[in-house]
């Protein structure tokens, strides 16, 4: 996209190049604080876009393309796309500065750039040396889709990147907030300020389309309540709508306080991931507080299911206490909605901020569950009826409208489009939305997996009755919405004739920043002795400095949590360590495991070889024992002696010295 430089005055917006120049050097100072690490000078400059952008000669144009590339191939080694950001050759900070520059060129560059960068901000660890250069990058995307998005008539594939990336970047730095690691950042979170309330303002025009305005709201969200603790008093933010949660927080724990069902969400995935037995009490637990999730408070509903999720890939008893969880939530909405002649009832305006994003959630357990069973489970419901199998997808609106039993996917298409119609609740067409959005996004990815056809089949099918079936033009939006984010206006369920990459799907849905913040929570909820909660990379601290980083960080843990032992009384009971980071210790742990089954299983042969051997070595001696018994008994049959053969018979002494010995068949034997 070429880079624009109107002035926005009544958003107070700078412009453009004004903004990247400033940003870029600002990144570059506080950086230098931050990190010794060297950092090379950043050769994607200004005037390299313009003309990138602005170029009318061909030869010129392949020219500056064939750079791009370029530099597209270093950022990707820098990102370590393929090693899920790890080794030495890897620089996250400098690489995802670099690919936001590169994301400003048209075209083929832009888009590349973009989904490299959904990718690694997906995969990638959470360090405090990433927080510069993630307040970066929220301010570039917020400025592009401030001042480029909101200028054009129709909706773009590349603002659909762009709000998912926002919501990736926000999402990490809502974690890092919770374990108080932004109070050294206002200045950047003042910075954010306009664009967040020019964001606030194009609420509507995104209203159609819930996959981007559940993004939109999230970032709106998670900002509200960082800058609410972090800018008490400059915060654009008014004060109205989360005052009662703070109302009652000790003075000496001035924090975001913690639900409920979030903690026992990720007491959950910890138990799953430590194979403990107390997983079963830990879910009990956590189905008591299932009234939480009908808080208007939704963000920690939605962290708690996304890490639910996580757990569900892994446990079948987690999936169920998934879909258990939100198929009540379903049935408080859908009851208080038909409350119509009650003057007081809830307001569930809300609700679809939780419903929508559980409809991801599916889909990603669908995709990359450890087992089949867990992801046919999600797609077809713990009841494997026929009936569900066989009307996969719509029932006749004239029939009884059925009750909700399950939240699988098919269950779920079967009851909303029982219910849609042009004054439908919120709740029921955004569902049906992001359910549709969802299947087209799975069968995208599932395209050459052989091993998947099955589902890939049942999802076709669901898919097709549901376009010619399903007349209402904002289901068949997500349709069209879903081709359009992929890059492609075509059918994606007729192309197989066409060559799939093996990249194909990389960047269509979230992999790995559920794990990544369900590990970083357990690292602050049960933290182990003296291990810190966050990597942080520092520089080295003096020894007359040690005293008052101590007390800091004890201040800062103080401040971050709001629960004691007493509100939670499993929490001693949980395991208060956090499991090894994959990427560090899996080889050594994977090393000293096959070690402990190596010495055990040699234990075992040796134990056996010494069994066999003294088992053969006394068949041998009882063998040689019946072979001589047997000699003796042929001698006896034959010689009636019962001497063995070659043994001297007793001596006898006679008058004159003279030995006599027994006779034998022989004769006499004599002698003087």
């Amino acid at each position: 996209m070429a880079v624009k430089s109107p002035v926005i005055d009544k958003f107070g917006v700078v412009p453009p190049s004004y903004h990247e120049k400033h940003l870029k050097l600002n990144f570059q100072n506080l950086s230098g604080k931050e990190s010794h690490k060297a950092r090379p000078s950043f050769s994607i400059t200004e005037e390299f876009i313009l003309k990138f952008n602005q170029t009318q000669n061909s030869t010129e144009e392949e020219e500056l393309l064939e750079i791009a590339r370029k530099h597209i191939l270093r950022c990707k080694r820098k990102l370590g796309l393929k090693t899920l950001g790890s080794g030495k050759h890897v620089h996250l900070p400098a690489a995802w500065t670099e690919v936001i520059y590169l994301a400003q060129c048209k075209g083929e560059i832009q888009d590349e750039a973009l989904n490299m960068l959904y990718a690694s901000l997906d995969h990638a660890c959470f360090d405090y040396d990433h927080l510069p250069a993630l307040f970066f990058v929220a301010e570039s995307v917020l400025h592009r889709l401030c001042c480029d998005a909101f200028l054009k008539t129709y909706l773009y594939s590349v603002e659909i990147k762009l709000t998912k990336i926002g919501y990736l970047v926000f999402l990490r730095l809502f974690i890092f907030f919770l374990h108080g690691h932004l109070e050294s950042f206002k200045q950047h979170l003042l910075r954010l300020q306009p664009y967040l309330y020019a964001l606030s303002l194009s609420e509507e025009s995104y209203y159609k389309y819930p996959n981007i305005f559940s993004n939109v709201l999230f970032i709106l969200k998670t900002s509200e309540i960082i800058c609410k603790r972090e800018l008490p008093s400059e915060s654009i933010f008014g004060p109205a709508e989360n005052e009662e949660r703070y109302e009652d927080i000790d003075s000496d724990m001035v924090g975001y306080e913690v639900n409920h069902l979030l903690w026992h969400c990720v007491a959950a995935w910890s138990c799953v991931q430590n194979n403990s037995p107390q997983l079963k009490d830990v879910l009990e637990h956590l189905i008591v507080h299932k009234t939480q999730l009908q808080k208007k408070c939704w963000l920690d509903s939605v962290l708690a299911l996304l890490i639910l999720g996580e757990a569900a890939k892994l446990n079948m008893a987690c999936l169920k206490a998934l879909m258990d969880l939100v198929r009540d939530f379903f049935s408080s909405i859908m009851s208080v909605q038909n409350q119509e002649e009650s003057c007081k009832v809830d307001d569930f305006s809300w609700a679809w901020n939780v419903v929508y994003p559980y409809t991801t959630i599916l889909a990603e357990i669908c995709l990359y569950a450890a087992t089949s069973d867990l992801r046919k489970t999600a797609f077809v419901g713990f009841c494997d009826c026929k009936s569900s199998q066989k009307n996969i997808l719509p029932m006749d609106k004239s029939e009884k409208q059925p009750e909700l039993q399950e939240t699988s996917i098919l269950n779920l298409l079967e009851y909303f489009s029982s219910k849609m119609s042009d004054n439908c609740d919120q709740v029921v067409w955004i569902g049906y939305y992001g359910l549709v959005y969802n299947l087209v996004k799975m069968s995208w990815v599932l395209q050459g997996d052989e091993e998947q056809d099955g589902l890939r089949n049942i999802i076709w099918q669901t898919l097709q009755k549901t376009k010619d079936s399903e007349k209402d033009v904002r289901i068949q939006n997500a349709i069209n919405i879903a081709q359009a984010e992929l890059n492609d206006s075509t059918d994606p369920f007729t192309r197989y004739s066409t060559k799939v990459s093996s990249n194909v799907g990389e960047e269509v849905f979230s992999k790995y920043i559920g794990w990544r913040i369900a590990n970083a929570l357990s690292k602050l909820f049960f933290p182990s002795t003296g291990a810190p909660v966050l990597p942080l990379k520092k520089p080295s601290i003096k020894g007359d400095q040690t005293k008052h980083l101590n007390k800091k960080q004890e201040s800062m843990k103080k401040k971050v949590l709001h629960f004691t032992v007493r509100e939670h009384p499993s929490l001693t009971e949980l395991p208060m360590f956090p499991y090894p980071d994959f990427f560090t210790k899996a080889d050594k742990e994977l090393a000293k495991i096959i070690d402990h089954h190596w010495q055990e299983e040699l234990k075992v042969r040796q134990r056996e070889d010494a069994i066999c051997e003294a088992q053969e070595l006394k068949d041998k001696e009882l063998e040689k024992k019946n072979h001589f018994q047997e000699i003796m008994k042929k001698r006896e049959e034959k010689l009636h002696k019962q001497t063995k053969p070659y043994e001297l018979p007793p001596r006898t002494e006679i008058q004159g010295h003279v030995l006599v010995m027994p006779p034998t068949s022989y004769g006499t034997l004599a002698s003087s």
